[in-house]
């Protein structure tokens, strides 16, 4: 008999581990979990309601080998550790295992370590404990949740309305897009003025913004107000204050998943769904040259913790490295977030020995990038805070008062590795004396109108769902992804545009379920699975308050809901004689037949008429302008121009410019 099996989830991590153990250790992976709910029993939830709320769970269909490979292979050996993910995810799939296998607590242990190297892998093989059964609780109850809003919702929402889904986090995630585009649809701008002086001082050109009189501020609200002031000023402008004070600027903390995506967005235009997989990566191993080892801590976490070790490991590097006077210490910091979990370190590297530059031929060109941003932004937490010059001069004209500003880095502490989203140029102002005249001062006025707020892009999106507690670490990019995957929100400039299904999907929700698709309801749910999880609050109950709350909701709206989809047309279908009727798509309406799925057919769009310009295109100089008409976006009906030969020729046009207007003109 062998002697020991280590079970991961992911053959990247097992492939890692593996070169840190020694013969008597095998690893294998599960490939992620191994079974799931059913679709049986009332409303295919998988639950036995009436069995106070009991999984029935099956083996999914491409583990069934994985499993019988695993319940032949445990025979062989003495122990098995379970070593799958350190969150409640990672929990639910070790019990799994632990119940499919037929294993118990003589023969396994859980372990749970959260980076990838030798000695936190050796460290867990040492603390093994039993599989913490409230943590799996609450991941089935989020599970069973999860389900029955998700089957319940999806299969009204497609009968009536046409809608893909429906989901506990995600339709509140929509409503928060759709809440955005109402406000900037009700938006009523406001006009406003700007006034400033442009001179030049010490070879630089500078501008001094109006900001009131002597006795305080003055709005510029319109056309008369500017010109009021126009009419008293002077070509005398005098120096009469130089402001000068120290600033602080503090470290940022290291990231978490969400600050994480947020600068990745930011800084390096991934995507959530993009900066999750690569992180995946570096968390269960890179192959460098003489070993594999898993580069950063792991990456779905909402704690700023960081390990004793690694702040030891950090301050002696940063001495050695930068000097005594850059090391300042980690500031222990507050999670600021609802429901925090609090369970791992913040992301981090996991040995600082493992400098990007040092590395970055084992790395994509993508994993270096996330790589670097995780590194420094660790690093920079525990570095001394930089020291700024904040700097105003104040300009009279005949008691007008301008204002120039400006700032110098006077030592810059933490900066010296890290410039974060916010990071600001240094603007330092050139030398002022008070009572010194400015000359050659032009003055500017500029109109302007107050804009509504900005649409959400993936980044500010997930920064509210933290904000407000909705959601998790492990769930921000899934939930964004499917928005995109329903045809739910577009993404156009970066920013999320709610679709013309998205609104209607929300809006019906609104209508009939606002009592449990809301912020406070969700956010609620998120910290009775954190009581369920602390073992505080009982599993069954929680589910059964819940299904008594939100079961009636459902049975009403299928009553009163009004059916949009399928219309039925006047047409018969021409392959069985069924009638056509118009559906909703991921891509919007088209016609097909009733029957579906017996018979799947689908009346082809009748073929957009093109019309020619009888211009050469001036790119390829083979295929000629035509006019056609957006069928997407926000120009969605709007008529451009276009190379007949696309996609090979991309030639677009808004509208023909001159040239080709009088010689179209001619045609």
């Amino acid at each position: 008999m062998e002697k020991y099996l280590v079970i991961v989830e992911s053959p990247a991590k097992s492939k890692t581990i593996e070169k840190y153990l020694g013969k008597d250790y095998s690893v294998t992976s599960s490939k992620g979990h191994i079974r799931d709910l059913t679709t049986r029993g009332y409303g295919g939830f998988g639950v036995d309601i009436d069995d106070n709320f009991k999984p029935m769970y099956k083996i999914l269909k491409d583990k069934s080998v994985i499993v019988k490979a695993l319940k032949k292979d445990i025979k062989k050996y003495e122990k098995v550790y379970l070593a799958t993910d350190p969150d409640r995810e990672g929990e639910a799939i070790s019990w799994h295992l632990y119940d499919v296998l037929g294993l118990n607590k003589k023969n396994s242990e859980r372990i749970v370590f959260h980076e990838i190297t030798k000695n936190a892998v050796l460290k867990a093989l040492e603390n093994g404990r039993e599989i913490d059964i409230d943590l799996v609780h609450s991941q089935e109850s989020r599970r069973i949740v999860d389900r029955i809003i998700g089957f319940s919702l999806s299969k009204l929402l497609q009968r009536k309305i046409g809608s893909k889904s429906a989901g506990r986090v995600q339709s509140v995630v929509l409503k928060l897009v759709v809440e955005r585009e109402e406000e900037i649809n009700q938006f009523i701008p406001e006009e406003y003025w700007d006034m400033f002086i442009e001179f030049s001082q010490a070879n630089q050109t500078l501008k001094a913004k109006f900001i009131g009189d002597n006795d305080g501020k003055i709005k510029l609200n319109n056309k008369d107000d500017v010109d009021k002031v126009l009419q008293n000023l002077t070509d005398h402008y005098v120096v009469s204050e130089i402001i000068k004070k120290n600033r602080e600027k503090k470290a940022k903390e290291p990231f978490i998943t969400s600050t994480l995506q947020q600068e990745a967005a930011s800084k390096l235009n991934f995507n959530a769904k993009k900066t999750m997989m690569i992180a995946q990566n570096l968390y269960e191993g890179i192959e460098l040259e003489k070993e594999r080892i898993g580069l950063i801590t792991y990456m779905r976490t909402d704690s700023y913790r960081l390990s004793d070790e690694f702040i030891a490991e950090g301050k002696e590097f940063i001495t050695k490295t930068y000097g005594d006077k850059y090391y300042q210490g980690y500031q222990k910091i507050t999670n600021k977030g609802k429901n925090v979990q609090d369970a791992h370190e913040a992301i981090r590297p996991t040995e600082l020995v493992y400098t990007p530059e040092s590395i970055k031929k084992y790395l994509s060109t993508d994993e270096f990038k996330l790589y670097h941003l995780v590194y420094y932004r660790a690093l920079a937490s525990q570095m001394t805070s930089a020291i700024v010059e904040d700097e105003k001069v104040r300009i009279d004209n005949h008691g007008y008062i301008f204002e120039a500003s400006g700032e110098r880095i006077l030592f810059d502490g933490y900066l010296k590795v890290y410039r974060g989203e916010d990071a600001e140029d240094e603007k330092a102002l050139p030398a002022f004396q008070k009572g010194e005249i400015i000359t050659d001062a032009e003055v500017f006025t500029e109109q302007k109108f107050t804009t509504p707020p900005l649409r959400y892009t993936e980044g500010r999106l997930i920064r509210k769902m933290e904000e407000l507690g909705i959601g998790r670490p492990s769930t921000y990019a899934a939930m964004v992804d499917t928005l995109k995957q329903r045809n739910y929100v577009k993404v156009e400039k970066k920013f999320l545009h709610p679709t013309k299904q998205g609104i209607l999907t929300s809006q019906k929700l609104e209508e009939y379920f606002a009592k449990v698709i809301n912020i406070k309801y969700t956010a609620d749910m998120e910290q009775n699975l954190d009581y369920i999880s602390e073992g505080s609050k009982v599993w069954t109950e929680e589910l059964a308050k819940f299904y008594q709350e939100y079961m009636p909701l459902v049975e009403e709206a299928d009553e009163k809901m009004e059916k949009i989809y399928p219309v039925f047309l006047e047409e018969t279908c021409p392959q069985c004689g069924s009638p056509l009727v118009i559906r909703n798509g991921r891509f919007g309406e088209f016609a097909a037949c009733s029957a579906f799925p017996k018979c799947r057919y689908i009346k082809k769009a009748e073929p957009e008429e093109i019309i020619s310009t009888g211009i050469k295109c001036p790119n390829c100089a083979e295929g000629e302008l035509v006019e056609r008409i957006s069928k997407k976006g926000r120009s969605k009906g709007t008529k451009f121009y276009a190379c007949n030969r696309y996609p090979k020729c991309k030639t677009t046009f808004s509208e023909l410019p001159k040239e080709y207007q009088k010689e179209d003109e001619n045609s």
